[in-house]
């Protein structure tokens, strides 16, 4: 519209037209009609003059906005307390003095969500969810930008992260790749998870939870506001509830929701541990005498290869609750796998409070757990080296092609570079990777020919 000013007087005139730029105002900058009356300007001007503070952000201010809306509307309503932590926008000038203190970009999505709100204070509960255990207790904040500039890392296996999240409780935080380094893409985002299993401290695995801060955060507000996230004690728990995984025995309803813990998981060794919160119910509407007492339990877990753990025990975290019409009991338990994913499945046996020599089995119904997917740190990948192999062969022949695999002497190595001279003795040059054989899909074909070998150690 701005542009079509130029061409012609009638143009002009068609392109000053307010009723246009109203459009463009509500789709773009969200201005309401009630905030228009109160700015007293024109939708032109509003237009105009919030383009030349927010232009940079047009593609995700909308989307932006409306997620922090509507996330102050529901917690408004549910937890007002963690309203209160949230702080104001940053200028654009913070942002640029940020990028000049950690010499990184920033993408625009992070940007333009910190123009609409800082992050919040360091308190408790976290603004972005919360998980507890008996002994355990996890709850994130969303960083403020001076607060996420000072924990920018630059050491080896999270260089140019920058935090999102962080946790006062476990230390854990969600980090920002500013680059596509150490097997990273570029603005993904993440949680770390050391290998236990290397003896580099820079090996560091990861737990992928988003790909851009746009697709995270506004992910993440959409499972809060539709309900997908249950509020308990003024807090997000992140249990993840699917609609399906409920089972009705009689009066009595059972339900599950699960979540991942990545603080207390790990890829290597394979140890992914999973929280559950089980929800029994029994009808408002069924009879008194209906009224019962939970004795014991019986679960059939089972992981990704099949293999089955039956577990049978009294009570629920050491409890015997009794359940009567309308009443609601909630607990919650862990358990760990050594598999990516798994089940559980099981029932209750109960007893009736008014036939006590009545007893009957409440189904629970199956539920699965997944972890998120993960990325294996590429300090795994410790050694480069030069091989040289010298092979009698006459004429020569073409054994290895770019990034086949071989297997020599039990160590597995990346075919990255191949050379061959045509002479009576054929010379291949491999510049290799060391990596252990579990990484791989498949086995490697094992190299058995008559060589002279001969290693030498390369600068990198």
């Amino acid at each position: 519209l701005q542009y079509c000013c130029y061409l012609s007087r009638r143009l002009n005139q068609l392109s000053s037209h307010d009723p246009l730029w109203k459009r463009h105002c509500k789709k773009y900058w969200l201005i309401s009609e009630e905030e228009k009356s109160q700015r007293n300007q024109s939708w032109k001007a509003i237009f105009i003059s919030t383009y030349s503070d927010l232009g940079r952000y047009i593609r995700y201010y909308a989307t932006l906005k409306k997620a922090w809306d509507d996330l102050e509307k529901y917690l408004g309503q549910r937890c007002p307390r963690m309203i209160g932590s949230l702080k104001e926008s940053v200028r654009e000038e913070d942002l640029d003095a940020v990028e000049a203190q950690i010499g990184c970009k920033l993408p625009d999505d992070y940007r333009c969500s910190f123009r609409i709100h800082n992050g919040q204070k360091l308190v408790v509960p976290g603004l972005m969810g919360s998980m507890a255990l008996s002994n355990h207790y996890r709850s994130e904040d969303l960083l403020d930008i001076d607060t996420a500039a000072g924990g920018f890392q630059q050491r080896l296996g999270l260089k140019q992260c920058l935090p999102l999240t962080f946790c006062i409780h476990t230390g854990l935080s969600q980090y920002m790749a500013l680059e596509s380094v150490e097997g990273r893409n570029k603005y993904e985002i993440f949680y770390q998870c050391p290998d236990q299993m290397a003896r580099n401290p820079s090996a560091i695995d990861m737990f992928i939870t988003g790909t851009s801060y746009l697709e995270w955060f506004t992910s993440y507000v959409n499972k809060v506001v539709t309900g997908g996230y249950p509020i308990i004690r003024d807090q997000i728990f992140r249990y993840v509830h699917d609609k399906e995984c409920v089972a009705t025995t009689g009066d009595i309803t059972v339900s599950v929701s699960t979540s991942f813990l990545p603080e207390l998981s790990s890829v290597h060794p394979p140890h992914y541990f999973f929280t559950y919160r089980i929800r029994i119910e029994m009808s408002k509407d069924a009879l008194p005498e209906k009224a019962c007492q939970l004795d014991s339990r019986y679960w059939r877990i089972t992981n990704a290869k099949g293999d089955v753990e039956e577990v049978q025990g009294p009570g629920v975290v050491g409890e015997f609750p009794i359940i009567s019409p309308g009443r609601v009991y909630e607990y919650t338990s862990c358990t760990t796998f050594s598999t990516t994913s798994g089940y559980m499945e099981g029932y209750y046996t109960f007893h009736c409070l008014y036939y006590k020599d009545k007893f009957f089995n409440v189904t629970i119904p199956r539920f699965h757990m997944v972890c998120p997917t993960f990325k294996v740190s590429t300090a795994r990948m410790v050694s480069r080296d030069v091989v040289v192999l010298m092979l009698d062969f006459s004429p020569p022949i073409l054994l290895f092609s770019k990034n086949a695999w071989i297997n020599f002497n039990r160590t597995v190595y990346c075919v990255e570079t191949l050379i061959s001279h045509h002479f009576s003795v054929f010379i291949l040059f491999l510049k290799i990777t060391f990596l252990s054989e579990p990484f791989l899909k498949k086995p490697a074909p094992h190299l058995s020919v008559l060589a002279t070998i001969a290693y030498l150690r390369s600068s990198t």
